[in-house]
């Protein structure tokens, strides 16, 4: 029997939170807890483990930031977050994604595009298309300092290849782009990424796409 997808709900919009719900009970996705801020949200994660949280950045008391940097800092379980923003491209997304969310979604989502990006992110992929994720970088990269700090990685660890794969990454290259520009195969290039996540100690792509700006390996402009 398949176990089913915990996720908690925090926003400061009640009406918000009963779409969201209804949209995901309907898909056999369990609501597990609702929050109307961001300490509420900290708690309802600790208490409840949930899968994935979908996040308002924007609440009283504790924004969804802040609330976002503490759940995947603070807790034993690593739920991933989406954020959830009426202002595409806003800045506090991109801190959001530098603090380790998966990506996000505007708030007038379709209840489809919402049921496949909980499912999509619960599987561990980053939300965001490569090409957005480069947008929304290229934008905000290295306009933070504290971001910066936060983000900065040492890329010494990787190999000539890995650093290649990464900077064609940040670049927004897909797999399947990134294999057919090295001549390797698919899952040659998984294994690739999956290696830079882990000596980088990264959530995901979208935290990729950040170290390789915020580090200086590839330049706001810069094309493959």
């Amino acid at each position: 029997m398949t176990v089913p997808l915990r996720v908690v709900l925090a926003d400061d919009q009640a009406l918000v939170r009963t779409g969201f719900r209804m949209i995901l009970m309907a898909d056999g996705i369990d609501v597990v807890a609702e929050a109307t801020n961001g300490a509420e949200a900290v708690d309802a994660v600790r208490r409840t483990l949930p899968d994935v949280v979908l996040m308002d950045i924007r609440m009283p008391e504790m924004d969804g930031l802040e609330a976002t940097r503490r759940i995947l800092t603070g807790t034993a379980a690593e739920p991933r977050v989406i954020i959830l923003t009426t202002f595409d491209l806003d800045h506090y997304v991109y801190a959001a994604l530098s603090a380790g969310a998966s990506g996000f979604l505007l708030k007038d989502v379709t209840p489809e595009h919402l049921v496949a990006a909980v499912r999509l992110v619960r599987s561990g992929d980053a939300l965001l298309a490569p090409a957005i994720t480069r947008r929304l970088v290229e934008r905000f990269a290295g306009r933070d300092p504290e971001t910066a700090t936060r983000v900065h990685r040492d890329l010494s660890a990787l190999t000539p290849r890995e650093l290649e794969v990464l900077r064609l990454l940040a670049q927004g290259l897909s797999n399947a782009e990134l294999a057919a520009r090295l001549y390797l195969s698919e899952a040659t290039v998984k294994t690739h990424v999956a290696r830079i996540l882990a000596k980088l100690g990264l959530r995901d792509r979208v935290q990729a796409v950040v170290v390789a700006y915020e580090t200086g390996l590839v330049s706001p402009g810069e094309t493959s």
